[in-house]
């Protein structure tokens, strides 16, 4: 028998009711436990929708300001503070990262340009050592340990996904160049001016309307290590050193700690105004974040390919812009080629698609098993388009 949680509440322009039909949808048909979507258009929220339960007991509703971690949807406001410093003159996307972080040249990584940060082709996808979940928690370690690691290929040559060490390399540039680490640069040139509910992790005044994650339904054992048996040992190092997963992330000390590649914490209303500076050619809502120029580039492909680490699980090549992925051939964020956006673990997505003036932002609580391309957010970014 399809769930059901409490109705869906808040406000949808007419001329986008299938978007929020699609919404109730996924509580019927594709096992939405709590979430929330919201689309903006010009740089005015249209759609504003959210429902279901915050935790996994259904104790608690899902309410107007409920939050909740986005993993990698975080990755969008960490590119965008690279962005508005380069957009400055602050920072050079083709200057070598050591010119910033001279300690990052060891290891024969004194040519990786900062474009290569931005774009997962640095070649530093996971530490080659083990990494525990603590030391992830550690900014100084962790980044000390990436500076001193060897690439695994050649830097500029391919993407390989960096889950979580994108996060500290863009950072760690952006701490060297502005002083500030990327969540308080981005509260205060950001989130802070434009009134913007996101935080790279979550200040602890506000645990209390942090939704609580739920991992996707587990594979048997045997299952389980079949699976990690084929990974390569890249694979392993970017996706499970450590491994992370809902357990963690519902703690305070993830919470508390700063991992801006994935503990990225908001509403949909917030991710879709993030989002919706790229989408607005760096403006939203009357306010001018960046040049349009910078905005642009953004997404200037950095070549597709085969990505190295997430090849087995995505459709053919992909490209990454300096940040962002673009919506390609695959349609992930829509029928434009040229829309880009990102994805979270387990489904949440941010998207911006500048020719339609269009942001989305859909997060949720109860994980799915997919990398990429959910089939609740694809059947929202389907009812979107339509209504276009």
């Amino acid at each position: 028998m399809a769930e059901r949680g409490p109705s869906v509440q808040g406000h949808c322009d007419e001329r986008f009711l299938a978007v929020r039909e699609a919404f109730e949808e996924n509580f019927r048909e594709r096992g939405e436990l709590g979430a929330a979507v919201a689309v903006s258009v010009g740089g005015e929220v249209v759609v504003d929708l959210w429902g279901g339960w915050a935790d996994a007991g259904r104790g608690r509703a899902w309410e107007r300001d409920t939050l909740v971690n986005v993993w990698s949807t975080s990755k969008g406001p960490t590119a965008l503070c690279a962005h508005i410093l380069a957009d400055r003159g602050l920072l050079d996307f083709d200057a070598p990262v050591a010119a910033y972080w001279p300690e990052f040249a060891a290891a024969g990584k004194e040519k990786v340009l900062v474009r290569h940060l931005l774009s997962h082709r640095a070649g530093l996808s996971g530490p080659r050592q083990p990494h525990s979940v603590g030391q992830l928690y550690d900014w100084e370690f962790t980044t000390r340990r990436l500076a001193a690691t060897e690439p695994w290929w050649e830097p500029g040559t391919r993407s390989g996904y960096h889950a979580f060490t994108y996060g500290f390399l863009v950072g760690e540039v952006v701490r060297r160049v502005s002083g500030l680490l990327p969540g308080a640069f981005l509260e205060r040139e950001v989130t802070g001016p434009l009134g913007i509910d996101f935080t790279i992790g979550l200040p602890e005044k506000e645990a209390g309307r942090a939704a609580e994650l739920v991992h996707p339904p587990a594979a048997d054992s045997s299952e389980q290590a079949a699976a990690f048996s084929q990974l390569a040992p890249l694979a392993l190092a970017a996706l499970a050193n450590p491994l992370v997963g809902a357990a963690q992330a519902n703690t305070a000390e993830w919470r508390a700690a700063e991992i801006p590649a994935a503990n990225g914490h908001g509403t949909a209303r917030a991710v879709a105004q993030l989002y919706g500076i790229f989408a607005g050619r760096g403006s939203y809502g009357g306010r001018r974040v960046l040049s349009p120029e910078a905005a642009e580039r953004v997404r200037e492909g950095q070549g597709s390919c085969r990505d190295l680490v997430l090849g087995a699980g995505l459709d053919g090549e992909t490209e990454i812009g300096l940040g962002l992925w673009l919506s390609g051939d695959n349609g992930s964020y829509g029928p434009n080629p040229r829309a880009f956006g990102h994805d979270g673990f387990g489904g949440s997505c941010g998207l911006a698609d500048p020719e339609a003036e269009v942001s989305m932002g859909y997060v949720m609580n109860r994980m799915g098993p997919h990398i990429a391309n959910d089939p609740r957010k694809m059947a929202l970014i389907e009812a979107l388009y339509s209504a276009l």
